[in-house]
C-alpha cells in the first residue's frame, strides 16, 4: 500500500511543497478527494492527533504550477520522537520534492508585529532539545536554513499584492502547554518575534536531505503576558483559517 502511494505522489511531479500548520488546512479545503493521498497509506508517516491537523497529501496546481501539499503535521507533544516528527519531509524529498515550504501559527512575541499578520522565518532558535538527525553522523550547515533568494522572492510578492509580510526569528519549543509570560520575557531577549512548537525539526531534515526551504508564521494571537487575554487552541485555530486566504494570494504571486 505504501509504495502505491508513494508512485502518486512521485508521478505528480511536483517541486514544490507545502507543510500546512495549525487551522491553515483551508487552503485546501473542499477539494475533490481523488486528489488526497491520506498519511495512512504510508507506514513510515504517524498520524496527526491535534485539531486542525487532517493527515493528508493534497495534490494541486497553482498558476499552472503543481504543488504538493502536506496538510497537518505530528509534534513533539504528541509522544513522537524528533526523527518521526521529519518523517513527512522526508516522504515529499523521496517524492522528488526540491523545496518545501512550512507554515505553523504561533504566538507573536514581537509588539511591532500585529496579530493575524504573518511573519517570515528568517532564522530560528532551536529549543526542543531534539533533532532529527540524533543517531547519525550527519553535520549540518544551518547558516542559510531558511534560503535567502525565497525570501527575497517572497518580499517582492508581498509588495506587488500590498500584503504586510513581517520578517523575524521563530522559536520551536516542545509543547504543548503555552509559554509563561516569563518565559516569552526570556524567548524575547534571546531574540524571537514569534513562538511555536513545530516547524524547526522539519528544517533541519530538509536541509539535511539537500532541499531549500521557506518558513511562514501566522501570528494567530499575543503570546503569554503581552494582553490580557488567555491562550486556547480553538481560537488559534480559527485565526489561522482567517488567514490562509491571505497566505494563498502570497502564494500565487511568488510561485
Amino acid at each position: 500500500m505504501s509504495e502505491t502511494a508513494r508512485q502518486r505522489l512521485r508521478e505528480w511531479g511536483a517541486e514544490t511543497a507545502v507543510v500546512l500548520g495549525s487551522g491553515l488546512s483551508a487552503l485546501v479545503e473542499n477539494k475533490d478527494a481523488e486528489d488526497r493521498i491520506a498519511y495512512a497509506e504510508f507506514a513510515e508517516l504517524p498520524r496527526p492527533t491535534v485539531p486542525g491537523h487532517a493527515g493528508e497529501f493534497v495534490l494541486r496546481e497553482l498558476n499552472g504550477k503543481r504543488i504538493l501539499f502536506a496538510q497537518g503535521r505530528v509534534h513533539l507533544y504528541e509522544g513522537q520522537p524528533a526523527r518521526a516528527v521529519a518523517a513527512g519531509i522526508r516522504v515529499l524529498a523521496e517524492a522528488g520534492i526540491a523545496r518545501v515550504i512550512l507554515t505553523n501559527a504561533a504566538g507573536n512575541a514581537n509588539p511591532d508585529f500585529a496579530p493575524r499578520t504573518w511573519m517570515m522565518i528568517r532564522d530560528h532558535l532551536n529549543l526542543t532539545g531534539a533533532s532529527p538527525l540524533l543517531g547519525t553522523p550527519e553535520f549540518v550547515d544551518l547558516t542559510d536554513a531558511y534560503s535567502a533568494a525565497w525570501r527575497n522572492t517572497f518580499v517582492q510578492a508581498a509588495r506587488t499584492i500590498g500584503l504586510i509580510l513581517h520578517e523575524g526569528i521563530y522559536a520551536g519549543l516542545p509543547g504543548p502547554q503555552y509559554e509563561t509570560p516569563a518565559e516569552v520575557r526570556m524567548l524575547r531577549v534571546l531574540g524571537a518575534d514569534a513562538i511555536g512548537m513545530s516547524t524547526v525539526l522539519e528544517t533541519i531534515q530538509a536541509r539535511a536531505l539537500g532541499l531549500e526551504v521557506a518558513g511562514f508564521s501566522c501570528l494567530t494571537n499575543w503570546a503569554a503576558g503581552l494582553s490580557g487575554e488567555h491562550l486556547r487552541h480553538d481560537e488559534v485555530l480559527a485565526a489561522g483559517k482567517a488567514s490562509a486566504e491571505d497566505f494563498a494570494r502570497l502564494l500565487a504571486a511568488a510561485l
